[in-house]
């Protein structure tokens, strides 16, 4: 516990106070910025900066020619105050003046002082780094001397600490208990939003940006002797319109065919906004032989619930077709939802009038259940029909040997 100071002390609401040190903790690392409050000059000024706590010292990032990190050159220190509040949830109440919000918040107060050790000052960025993303320290390039001058690393001990936090509902009073306003809480969390390549890069999005969820939601790097699977990804679009560029291979999709790299990138984005909501898995297929983007697949509506899943968007350009690359990126999905998720059904749908690809996964050993009238809407606004196939759990050993089979190099007869 942080011992109570003037400064630290609650004058109301003490009932939201506290002093815990793994509370106030938790808030710190947490939060990826802070409010740094210091006086240069009899002159109040706030700093909004990054921050890392090692141990129980908080570091705060600045530049070495700025006003609080040129204030604590001298001796004596700097000092400060530092606050940091993360926005949990909005409390609608039936009368305004009852709204709220909860929160958790700490407050520190004390003396930062300048690191100058450069050993110590190396380590603080690298766990700033770490912060933003566990593993990226070892995938980035360290500060070059010239960079670790120009930046600036103050230090404050914490010592006066205090946590102040709402996690309540609604406490209107009971003379407005029967008004005929909708009450409660909206609950607000920072989420990441879909990581955006730089300009030139070609390697995919590292895990540690992947948000963590369910393995069923997970589209892992699966590996074959035709075709790997990988995350798509929006460094793909170039290859990807390349390799589909064909309007034979959009003929039965619903969507309308990119003509274009750019109209390609908004379609990957489509499918990378659909991962996110849980609602698509997609992967881009790779040829394990030439390394070439060949085309893309996924899985769909994935439900861990009722352990079902749907192979679709599959799009394959013209010059893999009657190779084994689409067999066998089957026989990888297959053997992950079967295998891995103990999947009990796998589902397949496609257009009535693409008998081509009705054949196809009838050879994968699926079995037509019946056609889903006017079910999916075209790029030109009409209504497709789709023959529905799927495939059980207790189906499937069968049909893994049938594909392997499949996919087992010819063996030349003797003359």
């Amino acid at each position: 516990m942080y011992p109570r100071t003037e400064r630290t002390t609650a004058t109301r609401m003490r009932d939201r106070m506290s002093y815990d040190e793994a509370a106030a903790h938790a808030v710190l690392d947490e939060a990826y910025h802070c409010t740094l409050g210091f006086t240069v000059d009899g002159e109040p000024k706030l700093l909004p900066t990054l921050h890392v706590r090692v141990g129980n010292t908080l570091y705060l990032h600045g530049s070495s020619g700025s006003r609080p990190l040129l204030a604590a050159r001298d001796d004596d220190g700097l000092p400060v105050c530092v606050a940091v509040t993360l926005l949990d949830g909005l409390v609608f109440a039936r009368s305004q003046f009852n709204h709220s919000a909860n929160y958790r918040s700490v407050v520190a107060h004390g003396t930062a002082r300048l690191v100058t050790d450069e050993r110590e000052k190396l380590d603080v960025l690298t766990a700033l780094v770490e912060k933003v993303a566990a593993g990226r320290s070892a995938d980035s390039r360290p500060p070059a001397r010239k960079e670790l001058a120009e930046t600036a690393v103050l230090a404050l001990p914490l010592r006066e600490v205090s946590v102040r936090a709402r996690a309540a509902g609604v406490k209107d009073g009971p003379s407005d208990r029967d008004l005929p306003y909708w009450a409660g809480v909206v609950p607000l969390r920072l989420t990441p939003g879909l990581p955006e390549p730089d300009a030139g890069v070609t390697a995919p999005v590292p895990a540690y940006l992947r948000p963590a969820r369910s393995p069923w939601l997970e589209p892992v790097v699966l590996r074959g002797e035709h075709v790997v699977l990988e995350p798509l990804d929006l460094s793909h679009a170039e290859e990807l319109h390349a390799a589909l560029d064909d309007p034979e291979v959009w003929r039965y999709v619903g969507s309308r065919r990119p003509q274009s790299v750019e109209e390609m990138t908004g379609y990957v984005r489509a499918a990378l906004a659909a991962h996110q909501r849980g609602i698509r898995v997609p992967w881009v297929q790779r040829c394990a032989v030439t390394g070439a983007v060949v085309g893309t697949t996924s899985y769909y509506h994935p439900d861990e619930d009722t352990r079902s899943v749907e192979i679709g968007f599959t799009q394959l350009g013209r010059a893999s077709w009657r190779t084994g690359i689409n067999t066998e990126a089957k026989l990888l999905l297959l053997t992950r939802a079967f295998e891995e998720l103990d999947a009990i059904r796998v589902t397949w749908q496609t257009s009535t009038q693409n008998e081509r690809s009705q054949r196809a996964i009838e050879r994968l050993g699926a079995t037509r259940e019946g056609t889903l009238r006017s079910n999916r809407r075209r790029a030109d606004g009409t209504w497709r029909e789709s023959a529905l196939y799927s495939m059980l759990a207790s189906e499937w050993p069968n049909a893994q040997v049938t594909l392997r089979e499949r996919l087992r190099p010819a063996v030349p007869v003797a003359s």
